[in-house]
């Protein structure tokens, strides 16, 4: 079907267009967290203090040690942290790798969201691990063993 046109007369002035409505400008900060094989991204903004991660609350997940530990960079920033929202994505590796990918996200998202020196600070005395990835990574399998490092026995009788 052809759309119908209207032309313009020559000389005819274009109708001024209507202005944009104002957007909200939000402010997001999206970081990311290794360890081992697990990945996560956090993405913080001003909010209501609710913290998901994978789509599920924090309160929310079953092992109480994983839980405390995504926790902790929370507890750190203290007030800092309640008019927050962060939600956490994760993927790979094991649950506690995920755990503590998580926690690292956390913690660089709260500090470069909020800018606070003395958080950064307060968190790398704590333990420098909320802040700082560890680089160790598992070692590949070579040929002629069963494991990375370990090789096969020889038996002559």
């Amino acid at each position: 079907m052809a759309k119908a046109t209207m032309k313009k007369a020559p000389g005819e002035k274009k109708e001024p267009a209507a202005p944009k409505a104002a957007r909200k400008k939000v402010l997001v900060v999206v970081v990311r967290g290794k360890r081992k094989e697990s990945i996560a991204r956090a993405s913080v903004k001003k909010g209501k203090g609710v913290v998901r991660v994978n789509s599920q609350l924090l309160e929310v997940i079953s092992h109480p040690y994983a839980r405390q530990i995504m926790r902790e960079p929370l507890l750190m920033a203290g007030d800092l942290a309640t008019g927050l929202d962060i939600n956490v994505d994760v993927h790979g590796g094991g649950q506690m790798g995920q755990a503590e990918a998580a926690r690292i996200a956390i913690a660089r998202g709260l500090v470069q969201f909020t800018g606070s020196e003395e958080l950064k600070g307060r968190m790398l005395e704590h333990d420098r691990s909320m802040l700082v990835e560890d680089v160790r990574r598992v070692e590949p399998k070579k040929y002629k063993g069963p494991k990375a490092r370990a090789r096969f026995q020889k038996s002559y009788r």
